[in-house]
């Protein structure tokens, strides 16, 4: 697998004494993982060499591993026989099913996060959508894609919703994916405004208001993902 110099371990936050947090080290190669595979750095149908990865993640094999094992459950990772693990294909005539899926999720976090936001993370919100304003008016996709994912972290936190995050995150690692295979083909000022507007609608606790700026970013990228496979 090619070496990316760019792409980096997240920097470890303080621990306290004692035993380390495995399970803060196994969110921190899952996130590494997910960026490398939402950027392309790991192409499709990329093999899997598990020494390399630990070395980009710089957590450890058992980190790694699980963090390999959760991307394999949401199918961003697919295993064959005699092939090991391989970064699994974009497939574009699933695409619009998957969208349809994420519509209905994405509206109830946003729904619940509008009732159960903390203050701060009301700001943090209002925060990465002025950060996705700002990247992509200066046509800076790493900074957008990186505002994106931090926006997501936020709202998954506020709804305090577990079973909805974990079924929502593949589908949203797979529309990056989608977005950087195909960025030619989108809008990043119209993503940021949708992002913007459901922020905004989160940050001022309006569940339905929040509702309708998730379908409305739906809207968008779906209209996106069309146009790609027209």
């Amino acid at each position: 697998m090619k070496k990316t110099a760019a792409l980096k371990a997240p920097a470890e936050a303080p621990i306290a004494a004692g035993e380390p947090d495995k399970r803060r080290f196994a969110d921190q190669a899952y996130d590494t993982l997910e960026s490398m595979i939402s950027t392309l750095a790991l192409r499709p149908g990329a093999p899997i060499v598990e020494a390399d990865l630990i070395e980009h993640t710089g957590l450890g094999r058992t980190p790694t591993r699980e963090a390999l094992m959760r991307l394999v459950a949401s199918g961003l990772i697919v295993q064959q026989p005699r092939r090991g693990l391989l970064v699994s294909d974009i497939r574009l005539a699933e695409h619009l099913d998957l969208l349809e899926a994420r519509r209905v999720l994405e509206r109830l976090i946003a729904s619940t996060s509008a009732r159960r936001a903390t203050p701060q993370q009301r700001q943090d919100l209002l925060a990465c959508a002025q950060q996705m304003i700002k990247a992509s008016e200066g046509s800076d996709l790493g900074a957008y894609m990186a505002a994106d994912q931090a926006l997501d972290h936020v709202n998954h936190a506020a709804c305090r919703n577990p079973f909805a995050v974990a079924a929502v995150i593949p589908m949203a690692i797979q529309c990056r994916r989608f977005w950087y295979a195909y960025q030619h083909q989108g809008d990043m000022s119209e993503g940021a405004r949708c992002h913007l507007a459901l922020a905004q609608a989160i940050a001022e606790g309006e569940p339905n208001a929040a509702a309708a700026a998730s379908d409305a970013l739906l809207d968008y990228l779906r209209s996106y993902a069309q146009a790609v496979i027209a």
